[in-house]
């Protein structure tokens, strides 16, 4: 293998640029607009025109889209938001932002997601939100659950942050109907260095979007400019999209059938050199219907650990996806048993994943899990 696909491998995940980023940054940066403008507007568009709804809001990263989504859903304190322990963290630290307080769930352990059942035996008279995590890109289907959740007055707040590409039926995700959260962070499906957006679900819902990402102030900037004063009639942060990091996000969107293409690809690549291998658990994620962030697997018999030490002193940038949030000291007070997702937590290892690498890479990655696999014994 060649040294170039050996330090490839040795990262877990990593950005993928197709030559017109420093070009669109530059141009950006040189209409002299650094904070909000005609490129993050023309970004929440293409977006939007991508996905199939009439309106995004973009924001500053996928944390301030969960905030704002759910701030925007009428989340607050005395409130409780669904929501799964297996996660990362940012999901849970925004409904605490919110003044909510978040109530773990447990998932299905072959795809890390929640289900209709999981969601509805944890209502409770506090409950307001509920945000399924939609692990490995895969979409999460709570429709036998939405007319429970309707009658309580329970909005769904989907965490898509490495789901942005994948589909839930015939629309992609972010054009079923709830308030969706993306992250466009460095190493999603489409990057924009650092950002979010948030598909809403009213004219309404957008504005109060806008409102709270742009400090709570009513006018534009272009209203602003030509003002004396301006109005400001709630809470709000400034967690804008910088017009230079919608200007990567621009390219990446140009590229993006290329990205679905590569990164399809290379998932089938890793299943077909895992068939056969004793041992581990492949995370099922629907590839058909999603655009893989990752490839997970579970390693059994208590073997995670020293397969995954193993397998980084090799120069295979595997990583673990994720520790279980009511393990947290952070989050200790929320804790509840969750005995599949503290399993789970022991389990997963996600192997490296980027568009970097090759159909030759997975199976070098795949070869040597096998030997650390035999390596550790039974």
């Amino acid at each position: 293998m060649s040294l170039t696909a050996s330090s490839d491998l040795a990262r877990n995940a990593r950005p993928y640029l197709y030559g017109g980023e420093e070009s669109a940054i530059a141009s950006a940066l040189g209409a002299g607009q650094y904070n909000h403008g005609p490129v993050t507007e023309l970004f929440e568009q293409r977006v939007a025109a991508f996905l199939g709804v009439p309106d995004v809001v973009a924001v500053a990263s996928g944390t301030a889209a969960l905030h704002v989504g759910l701030l925007a859903a009428g989340v607050g304190p005395g409130h409780e938001v669904l929501v799964p322990s297996f996660t990362f963290c940012a999901t849970v630290q925004a409904i605490v932002a919110t003044g909510a307080r978040p109530r773990f769930i447990e998932v299905n352990p072959g795809t890390g997601c929640v289900e209709p059942a999981e969601v509805l035996a944890a209502l409770t008279p506090h409950t307001r939100a509920v945000m399924p995590v939609l692990y490995g890109g895969r979409a999460v289907d709570l429709a036998p659950a939405r007319p429970v959740l309707d009658e309580h007055g329970v909005t769904v707040v989907e965490d898509a942050a490495q789901a942005f590409g994948s589909w839930q039926g015939a629309r992609r995700v972010g054009a079923t109907g709830m308030v969706t959260c993306f992250s466009f962070g460095p190493i999603k499906n489409l990057t924009c260095g650092l950002g979010g957006a948030i598909v809403p679900r009213t004219p309404l819902e957008a504005d109060i979007c806008r409102r709270l990402r742009g400090l709570g102030i009513v006018e534009s900037a272009a209203h602003r400019a030509e003002a004396t004063t301006y109005t400001v009639d709630g809470f709000g942060m400034r967690v804008q999209m910088s017009p230079l990091n919608a200007a990567v996000g621009l390219v990446q969107l140009e590229h993006f059938a290329e990205a679905e293409t590569r990164r399809r690809a290379l998932w089938r690549a890793y299943a077909a050199a895992l068939d056969g291998v004793d041992g581990v658990a492949l995370v099922d994620a629907d590839v058909e219907r999603t655009m893989p962030p990752m490839f997970a697997v579970s390693v059994l018999n208590g073997r995670r650990d020293r397969v995954f030490r193993m397998l980084r002193d090799r120069g295979i940038g595997v990583g673990v996806h994720y520790p279980p949030n009511h393990t947290q000291p952070a989050f200790a007070k929320w804790h509840r048993p969750l005995p599949v997702t503290e399993q789970l937590g022991q389990q997963i290892m996600t192997l490296p994943f980027h568009q970097h690498l090759t159909k030759v890479d997975a199976e070098h990655a795949v070869g040597e899990l096998r030997r650390a696999l035999v390596g550790v014994g039974r």
